[in-house]
């Protein structure tokens, strides 16, 4: 099962009407394998899925650990880096995701990840950690703090499949399913599988015109740790954790996040957010959903 993604297409056309032409097209990008199923004019849709790959490639220029020459690579390399407007986009989102977790979601954990992974001691790695050490200048230059570094995975997922919807609704498409490592929809209804990797299936959503990110902890490990990072060293407190919402792009960060947050502190967020709903497995998987107001 890849890193992050938890989220299985589960017969995405079955409620769907009749339509002129529809065709997927499916590559990788940011880690994990993408999809696009679209609906609508054959001389509309396989022009608009030719183009893809194309998109996602810059994409990968901007966010991509590692691509040297990435703008996110630069930065790490640099210290400090002139972001194009997307990049700035993307940052912005960051801080909102940050500030509404009360600093949970923070990608300056980029050094501690990297200590985890190769062994070493994480503590001063762990001292680096601190978004607001960041510094934005006007012009879009970016400037990390001494030491710092950045990783984008628990957001850019989301950031890309958004862009893609987006582009594709200003092309006059509304309907259509976009899996780049998180899943947004135009149209729908949409039959998602809900999976855990310790416990499998364990539920189906239905996504109509929005968009939905889940994150497990457990999916990956850092030595003894899980994969998404505490930034003050806090254990995940779920197995899983599948946000639903209009923005691909929140989602995926505050589902990052969310793993480290008890129930009672998720329906604030919740209602903070202007979420749809929250799935939760805990440990021992049982299912439980934050959903109404």
């Amino acid at each position: 099962m890849n890193r992050r993604r938890f989220l299985t297409l589960a017969a995405a056309f079955a409620c769907a009407p009749r339509f002129a032409h529809a065709a997927t097209w499916q590559g990788r990008a940011l880690g994990a394998e993408v999809s696009v199923t679209l609906s609508g004019p054959r001389d509309a849709v396989d022009p608009a899925l030719a183009a893809i790959p194309r998109k996602l490639e810059q994409i990968e220029d901007l966010f991509s650990l590692y691509r040297p020459n990435s703008v996110l690579a630069r930065l790490n390399r640099d210290g400090a880096a002139v972001a194009p407007g997307l990049f700035t986009q993307l940052l912005d989102q960051v801080s909102q995701a940050h500030d509404l977790t009360d600093g949970l979601f923070d990608p300056t954990v980029q050094p501690l990840w990297k200590a985890l992974a190769r062994g070493t001691d994480p503590a001063p790695a762990r001292a680096l950690i601190g978004w607001n050490r960041v510094r934005r200048d006007v012009g879009g230059r970016v400037r990390l703090g001494s030491g710092q570094a950045l990783t984008l995975n628990g957001i850019a997922q989301g950031f890309a499949t958004d862009l893609i919807r987006s582009d594709l609704q200003a092309q006059g498409f509304d309907r259509a399913l976009i899996d780049i490592g998180e899943i947004a929809a135009l149209g729908g209804p949409y039959r998602l599988g809900l999976q855990d990797p310790e416990f499998g299936v364990i539920g189906q959503r239905v996504l109509t015109a929005g968009a939905i990110a889940s994150s497990s902890p457990g999916a990956l490990s850092l030595g003894t740790q899980a994969h998404i990072l505490g930034p003050q060293g806090q254990p995940p407190l779920w197995s899983t954790v599948s946000i639903e919402a209009q923005s691909a792009t929140l989602a995926d960060a505050l589902s990052t996040a969310a793993v480290f947050l008890p129930v009672e502190r998720l329906r604030r967020l919740k209602d903070q957010a202007q979420l749809r709903r929250i799935t939760l497995v805990d440990h021992d998987g049982n299912l439980r959903t934050i959903q109404g107001s």
